[in-house]
């Protein structure tokens, strides 16, 4: 395997991640729906409210390596939820598959062979693809981190 090909396939491993630490795709099997917006041991976020910024910071990043007239959403408002819960379960379900569907798109630029992770994004040529695919891969670490704490003490996940 030549070097871009084995780089990328590393990059596409950790994007999905578990390399380390469990994914978000077990953690989000954990959580049931009523416990999503709970605040548990006065931490300052529900496990919704972490996982709405995590997606929406990839989505976010898939916009900016995807479009020349890239415009970001205000800071930090614009990149946390107003409440600390879904309304109902199908807009839970539509974020999960928000989530998942804008990972597979990163993913495709990461595997797709006509793109090389040092091309620049459209809307900013000092900004490479490599470089916004770590920025992902280094967010979701992060705020996985605060999801398993959320999980601990909510009594849903132990060790």
């Amino acid at each position: 395997m030549n070097y871009d090909l084995n780089l990328k396939h590393t990059l596409s491993r950790h994007l999905y991640g578990g390399q380390a630490f469990m994914t978000v795709d077990q953690m989000l099997k954990k959580i049931p729906f009523q416990q999503l917006s709970m605040k548990p041991k006065d931490l300052p976020y529900s496990f919704y409210e972490i996982f709405y910024h995590i997606w929406f910071t990839q989505h976010d990043i898939l916009q900016y390596c995807l479009k020349t007239n890239y415009h970001a959403p205000a800071w930090p408002k614009g990149y946390w939820p107003q409440e600390c819960g879904p309304e109902n379960e199908d807009e839970w379900e539509g974020l999960k598959n928000d989530f998942f569907e804008d990972r597979e798109k990163l993913n495709q630029l990461i595997t797709s062979e006509g793109s090389h992770l040092s091309d620049a994004v459209p809307s900013n040529k000092e900004h490479t693809i490599f470089r916004e695919i770590l920025l992902v891969i280094e967010h979701t670490s992060y705020h996985s981190g605060q999801l398993l704490i959320i999980l601990r003490h909510l009594g849903l996940h132990s060790s």
